[in-house]
Protein backbone atom coordinates (compact mmCIF):
# COMPACT_ATOMS: atom_id res chain seq x y z
CA UNK A 1 0.00 0.00 0.00
CA UNK A 2 1.44 3.49 -0.88
CA UNK A 3 1.45 6.38 1.69
CA UNK A 4 1.54 9.99 2.20
CA UNK A 5 1.86 11.45 5.16
CA UNK A 6 1.43 15.42 6.50
CA UNK A 7 3.00 16.84 9.36
CA UNK A 8 1.28 19.96 10.54
CA UNK A 9 3.37 22.55 12.14
CA UNK A 10 1.46 24.98 13.59
CA UNK A 11 0.22 24.80 16.74
CA UNK A 12 -3.69 25.78 15.14
CA UNK A 13 -4.62 22.23 14.93
CA UNK A 14 -7.60 23.23 12.62
CA UNK A 15 -6.05 26.83 11.17
CA UNK A 16 -4.63 27.65 7.83
CA UNK A 17 -1.54 25.00 7.48
CA UNK A 18 -3.95 22.15 8.68
CA UNK A 19 -6.05 23.42 6.06
CA UNK A 20 -3.42 23.95 3.22
CA UNK A 21 -2.28 20.43 3.72
CA UNK A 22 -5.71 18.85 3.90
CA UNK A 23 -6.17 20.20 0.58
CA UNK A 24 -2.99 18.57 -0.91
CA UNK A 25 -3.54 15.19 0.55
CA UNK A 26 -7.41 14.86 -0.95
CA UNK A 27 -6.41 14.21 -4.29
CA UNK A 28 -4.23 11.96 -3.17
CA UNK A 29 -6.56 9.96 -0.94
CA UNK A 30 -8.43 10.08 -3.88
CA UNK A 31 -6.24 8.30 -6.36
CA UNK A 32 -6.24 5.38 -3.65
CA UNK A 33 -3.25 6.03 -1.73
CA UNK A 34 -2.98 6.05 1.99
CA UNK A 35 -2.78 9.20 3.96
CA UNK A 36 -2.24 10.39 7.05
CA UNK A 37 -2.02 14.18 8.95
CA UNK A 38 -0.09 14.22 11.79
CA UNK A 39 -0.25 17.20 14.40
CA UNK A 40 3.40 18.71 15.31
CA UNK A 41 2.93 22.29 16.18
CA UNK A 42 2.14 22.21 19.92
CA UNK A 43 3.77 19.29 21.12
CA UNK A 44 6.56 19.19 23.45
CA UNK A 45 9.73 18.11 21.33
CA UNK A 46 13.19 18.31 21.83
CA UNK A 47 15.72 19.98 19.39
CA UNK A 48 18.76 17.73 17.97
CA UNK A 49 21.22 17.77 20.83
CA UNK A 50 24.24 16.85 17.79
CA UNK A 51 24.99 14.12 20.08
CA UNK A 52 25.74 11.72 17.01
CA UNK A 53 24.23 8.53 18.91
CA UNK A 54 21.98 7.93 15.91
CA UNK A 55 25.11 7.55 13.52
CA UNK A 56 26.17 4.95 16.86
CA UNK A 57 23.61 3.13 17.27
CA UNK A 58 22.43 3.14 13.45
CA UNK A 59 18.88 1.98 14.86
CA UNK A 60 16.77 4.23 12.93
CA UNK A 61 15.51 6.52 16.06
CA UNK A 62 16.35 9.28 17.95
CA UNK A 63 18.35 8.90 21.41
CA UNK A 64 16.01 11.33 22.89
CA UNK A 65 13.34 9.54 24.27
CA UNK A 66 9.80 11.50 25.99
CA UNK A 67 8.27 12.80 23.02
CA UNK A 68 6.64 11.65 19.84
CA UNK A 69 9.74 12.08 17.32
CA UNK A 70 10.77 8.24 17.09
CA UNK A 71 6.92 7.05 16.64
CA UNK A 72 7.33 9.98 13.47
CA UNK A 73 10.23 8.95 12.29
CA UNK A 74 8.89 5.21 11.72
CA UNK A 75 6.20 6.59 9.69
CA UNK A 76 8.31 8.29 7.67
CA UNK A 77 10.22 5.42 7.04
CA UNK A 78 7.32 3.60 5.94
CA UNK A 79 5.78 6.63 3.74
CA UNK A 80 6.19 7.19 -0.02
CA UNK A 81 5.60 10.81 0.40
CA UNK A 82 6.44 13.19 3.22
CA UNK A 83 4.66 16.97 3.31
CA UNK A 84 6.24 19.49 5.83
CA UNK A 85 3.89 22.04 6.44
CA UNK A 86 4.57 25.67 8.95
CA UNK A 87 3.37 29.18 9.31
CA UNK A 88 5.93 31.57 9.31
CA UNK A 89 7.56 32.62 12.99
CA UNK A 90 10.06 35.02 12.27
CA UNK A 91 9.98 33.93 8.93
CA UNK A 92 11.05 30.42 9.84
CA UNK A 93 9.20 26.93 10.76
CA UNK A 94 7.63 26.26 14.00
CA UNK A 95 9.87 25.23 16.75
CA UNK A 96 8.37 21.66 16.70
CA UNK A 97 8.83 21.54 13.15
CA UNK A 98 12.30 22.28 13.17
CA UNK A 99 13.10 19.84 15.59
CA UNK A 100 11.28 17.13 13.69
CA UNK A 101 12.90 18.49 10.55
CA UNK A 102 16.80 18.28 12.65
CA UNK A 103 16.15 14.69 14.45
CA UNK A 104 14.30 12.83 11.32
CA UNK A 105 17.14 13.95 8.85
CA UNK A 106 19.56 13.39 10.72
CA UNK A 107 18.22 9.60 11.83
CA UNK A 108 17.33 9.14 8.14
CA UNK A 109 21.23 10.03 6.71
CA UNK A 110 22.98 8.78 9.62
CA UNK A 111 21.39 5.12 9.09
CA UNK A 112 22.02 4.94 5.36
CA UNK A 113 20.29 7.62 3.95
CA UNK A 114 16.89 6.56 4.68
CA UNK A 115 14.76 8.96 2.92
CA UNK A 116 16.19 9.17 -0.43
CA UNK A 117 14.07 8.69 -3.22
CA UNK A 118 11.05 9.45 -1.21
CA UNK A 119 8.86 12.45 -2.23
CA UNK A 120 9.12 15.81 -0.36
CA UNK A 121 7.02 18.72 -0.66
CA UNK A 122 6.83 21.84 1.60
CA UNK A 123 3.77 24.02 2.40
CA UNK A 124 4.11 27.74 4.24
CA UNK A 125 1.48 30.15 5.22
CA UNK A 126 2.05 32.99 6.12
CA UNK A 127 0.18 36.77 6.72
CA UNK A 128 2.73 39.27 4.62
CA UNK A 129 6.18 37.99 4.80
CA UNK A 130 8.60 34.60 5.89
CA UNK A 131 7.01 32.11 3.74
CA UNK A 132 9.98 31.72 1.69
CA UNK A 133 12.01 31.03 4.68
CA UNK A 134 10.07 28.69 5.65
CA UNK A 135 9.85 26.82 2.16
CA UNK A 136 13.55 26.86 1.93
CA UNK A 137 14.22 25.65 5.34
CA UNK A 138 11.96 22.60 5.06
CA UNK A 139 13.16 21.98 1.37
CA UNK A 140 16.76 21.95 2.15
CA UNK A 141 16.32 18.74 4.69
CA UNK A 142 14.34 17.33 1.64
CA UNK A 143 17.28 18.38 -0.79
CA UNK A 144 20.22 17.11 0.91
CA UNK A 145 18.67 13.78 2.06
CA UNK A 146 18.30 12.98 -1.89
CA UNK A 147 14.49 13.02 -1.99
CA UNK A 148 12.37 14.24 -4.90
CA UNK A 149 10.53 17.48 -4.53
CA UNK A 150 7.74 18.01 -6.91
CA UNK A 151 6.82 21.29 -8.30
CA UNK A 152 2.99 22.66 -8.84
CA UNK A 153 1.38 25.76 -10.36
CA UNK A 154 3.64 28.23 -8.37
CA UNK A 155 5.04 28.79 -4.86
CA UNK A 156 3.11 26.60 -2.00
CA UNK A 157 2.14 29.06 -0.06
CA UNK A 158 -0.64 30.54 1.57
CA UNK A 159 -1.69 33.51 2.47
CA UNK A 160 -3.73 33.99 6.31
CA UNK A 161 -4.00 34.94 9.57
CA UNK A 162 -7.09 34.42 11.25
CA UNK A 163 -7.68 29.99 11.36
CA UNK A 164 -9.27 29.58 7.62
CA UNK A 165 -8.40 32.84 6.06
CA UNK A 166 -6.12 31.16 3.83
CA UNK A 167 -9.35 29.31 2.05
CA UNK A 168 -10.05 32.67 0.16
CA UNK A 169 -6.76 32.45 -1.32
CA UNK A 170 -8.14 31.04 -4.45
CA UNK A 171 -4.50 30.47 -5.97
CA UNK A 172 -3.32 28.74 -2.86
CA UNK A 173 -6.25 25.90 -3.14
CA UNK A 174 -5.59 25.34 -7.17
CA UNK A 175 -1.75 25.08 -6.11
CA UNK A 176 -2.29 22.24 -3.02
CA UNK A 177 -4.77 20.08 -5.61
CA UNK A 178 -1.89 20.45 -8.01
CA UNK A 179 0.45 19.44 -5.25
CA UNK A 180 -2.09 16.64 -4.40
CA UNK A 181 -2.52 15.29 -7.83
CA UNK A 182 1.57 15.54 -8.67
CA UNK A 183 2.36 13.81 -5.93
CA UNK A 184 -0.07 10.83 -6.36
CA UNK A 185 0.77 10.63 -10.17
CA UNK A 186 5.06 10.54 -8.65
CA UNK A 187 3.96 7.70 -6.25
CA UNK A 188 2.25 5.94 -8.50
CA UNK A 189 5.13 6.13 -11.37
CA UNK A 190 8.21 5.62 -9.07
CA UNK A 191 6.96 2.48 -6.97
CA UNK A 192 5.95 0.96 -10.36
CA UNK A 193 9.44 1.66 -11.92
CA UNK A 194 11.90 -0.75 -11.31
CA UNK A 195 15.00 0.16 -9.42
CA UNK A 196 18.20 1.01 -10.76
Amino acid sequence: MFKAIAFNGSPRKDGNTHLMLSKALAPIAAAGIETELIQVGGKMIHGCMACGKCAENKNNQCVIAGDMVNEWIAKMLEADAIIFGSPSYFSGVTPELKALIDRSGYVAIANGRKFKHKIGAAVAVHRRGGAVNVFDSINHMFLMSQMIVPGSLYWNFGVGREPGEVAGDQEAMNNMKDLGETIAWLITALRNTPKV
